[in-house]
């Protein structure tokens, strides 16, 4: 056996793939998927602010493609928003502040339908968690994940939107996040009638460090795909890429 590391790659059905959104943009990202077993949840995967360093490769996204697939038969879809570069390759258009982006999240989402992925959920980082927010409610999706939301962009209105289709909404919010704490949180989100507020203790907005990084992976996992959690920490030698 051997440890998961911030580096480990496990087995999984990894594809480039195109989203055409409806106002006429290509944006690029990857789809994985479980090598075997059928898929048990889908993860929509929305990236912090690429105007400061934000992609698709963010390492909490990046570590949910790398291991989610294997460990939890879980697929997982990220893209780079419009506007936004990584090694994948740049997005079509430019950032345009989380309202344009609308047709991002929708194209994300449409895209899982027409791929029949199943229990398809949000998953947001920092601006992300604004996108799922403003744009998400009306989705074809079963509920939303949040990492370090900030509140900066979303209105009480989106929180009341969300609130009124009645789906789960989970917020993971660092002790020392620099942009939300977890008190302050929990007034903002009031008008989240069913949101889930879990505080991380000695966790800040970016989720630095392995021990985050687990947490965040099995808080996901626990409500998407629960007969999978917790995670294993290790697993054999010979599976990894």
């Amino acid at each position: 056996m051997t440890e998961i590391r911030s580096t480990t790659v496990l087995p999984a059905i990894r594809e480039d793939i195109v989203l055409r959104t409806e106002d006429g943009l290509e944006l690029v990202g990857e789809l994985a998927l479980p090598a075997d077993g059928e898929v048990r949840a889908t993860l929509i995967t929305l990236h912090p602010l690429p105007t400061h360093g934000g992609f698709m490769d963010s390492h909490v996204l990046r570590k949910a493609a790398w291991r989610l697939p294997h460990l939890a038969n879980v697929a997982v879809i990220r893209f780079n928003t419009r506007g936004t570069a990584s090694p994948r390759g740049t997005s079509d258009g430019e950032f345009e502040e989380g309202v344009g982006e609308e047709a991002d999240v929708r194209a994300a989402v449409d895209f899982a339908v027409a791929r029949g992925l199943p229990h398809r959920w949000l998953v947001g980082w920092s601006f992300g968690t604004e996108l799922a927010l403003m744009h998400g409610a009306d989705l074809d999706v079963e509920g939303a994940l949040l990492l370090s939301p900030p509140l900066h962009r979303a209105k009480d209105e989106d929180l009341q939107d969300w609130a009124a289709t009645g789906k789960p909404v989970t917020a993971l919010v660092p002790e020392h996040d620099d942009f939300l704490k977890p008190d302050e949180a929990r007034e903002r989100f009031a008008p989240l009638s069913q949101l889930e507020l879990i505080p991380v203790e000695d966790a800040k907005h970016l989720w630095v460090g392995e021990t985050y990084v687990r947490i965040v992976l099995d808080a996901v996992v626990e409500r998407v795909a629960p007969e999978s959690a917790p995670l294993p920490t290790e697993v054999p030698a010979d599976v990894v890429e």
